[in-house]
């Protein structure tokens, strides 16, 4: 079984969640993306939240909220994606880069529009109240 490897913040303001979608696709995601080599979780969504989305998150508010595995969106059966989320305050003014063709702002019950590891963040946050 491969396992794909990946970061996400977690962005929530009036009980919608900050969501990407990128150039050519249709779901959108959860914004964050894969570590380069020696890079640490921190430094790697840093890097990956200021390509997609031109701001900067800072580095001391980020915190660990879970991590959570699905059957990776438009792969094939059997390859699954891990997603390691963590919320946190930025600075500067959220807007797309990078490959990302836009950006939205979503309620749970719009969560269909997401990937199957966003789903099962969607019913996570859903539990706790905070979508």
């Amino acid at each position: 079984m491969k396992i794909i490897d990946k970061l996400a913040w977690l962005e929530i303001k009036d009980n919608r969640i900050l969501v990407a979608r990128s150039k050519g696709k249709e779901a959108f995601y959860i914004p964050g993306g894969k570590r380069e080599t020696n890079e640490t979780d921190a430094q790697a969504l840093i890097r990956e939240i200021d390509e997609e989305l031109s701001v900067k998150l800072k580095e001391n508010t980020l915190a660990y909220y879970g991590t959570f595995s699905a059957q990776a969106h438009g792969h094939k059966e059997g390859i699954t994606v891990q997603m390691t989320c963590y919320t946190g305050q930025y600075e500067g003014e959220l807007k797309s880069a990078a490959e990302i063709e836009e950006m939205a702002w979503l309620k749970y019950e719009e969560m269909d529009r997401t990937s199957h590891v966003d789903k099962i963040i969607f019913k996570d946050l859903r539990s706790k109240n905070l979508l």
